[in-house]
């Protein structure tokens, strides 16, 4: 069987080293180039490409698997659009100029970007939108906790999860999110939906969907406990998108969800 050349990029940060440890255990796939702007503090196999050269490390892989910052994620973005490659993209916080052109790139290679790689909330997605077709009239809540060092808010979860809920009920979400509340701002409105951010400690990951009525509410919630579940959902993405046609495809099209 051929063995899928992985590259990792953004391996300094969390997800991207356990990438490099879960690619030594898994079956079909290799390690083969890692992109670093500077170096890299911790050892790797020397069969590796480490390099700061994007062309040359995007050229010693079939995909790459990036887990990185906005900014990072733009530079890569250009240039796999000069060389395509298969990109699995789980960077978060992307500006509308970054996402558009992650759609741009998509018209040349396939692309699967995901906020949250795991199992546990493709399926949390598709829950919201069912309950929030069906709970009309319902008041939407989500709040999401991570860890201190989280740098966007809300995460990519949170907002994934509010887009599923404004589907559910034909909404533009940009006119009816609220991710703040402070003072005398009167009564909460009848379509908001609310995203709200908590930071603190080591949290992975905490995402609560609440829908609320007089007498009666429910609660759907998603809690990461190991960053593994991100690390090995990446994976199982990368080795089913590796074959595929151009295209901008979700985690849920991985899973068939």
């Amino acid at each position: 069987m051929t063995t899928i050349k992985v590259g990792v990029f953004g391996a300094s940060g969390r997800v991207g080293k356990l990438l490099i440890e879960d690619l030594k255990n898994t079956q079909g796939m290799g390690l083969s180039s890692v992109y670093v702007r500077n170096s890299l503090d911790f050892a790797i196999d020397p069969s590796v490409l480490v390099t700061s050269d994007m062309h040359s490390f995007i050229g010693a892989s079939d995909i790459i698997i990036d887990f990185s910052l906005p900014e990072a994620c733009e530079a890569l973005l250009e240039e796999a659009i000069k060389t395509p490659k298969p990109l699995v993209i789980g960077t978060t916080g992307l500006n509308t100029h970054q996402l558009n052109l992650l759609k741009q790139a998509s018209e040349l290679m396939p692309v699967l970007y995901a906020t949250n790689m795991s199992l546990g909330v493709a399926l949390l997605n598709k829950l919201v939108h069912q309950a929030s077709a069906a709970l009309e009239g319902f008041d939407i809540e989500i709040v999401e906790m991570h860890h201190r060092h989280k740098k966007d808010a809300p995460s990519g979860t949170a907002l994934t999860l509010a887009e599923s809920a404004a589907n559910g009920r034909n909404l533009d979400l940009d006119k009816v999110r609220v991710s703040g509340r402070d003072g005398n701002i009167g009564e909460r409105t009848k379509d908001e939906i609310a995203v709200m951010a908590l930071r603190g400690g080591d949290i992975v990951g905490r995402h609560t969907v609440g829908f609320y009525n007089d007498g009666e509410f429910i609660e759907l919630n998603h809690t990461a406990t190991s960053r593994n579940t991100f690390s090995k959902g990446a994976l199982r993405a990368g080795k089913w998108l590796s074959d595929k046609e151009p295209g901008l495809y979700s985690i849920s099209d991985c899973l068939e969800l």
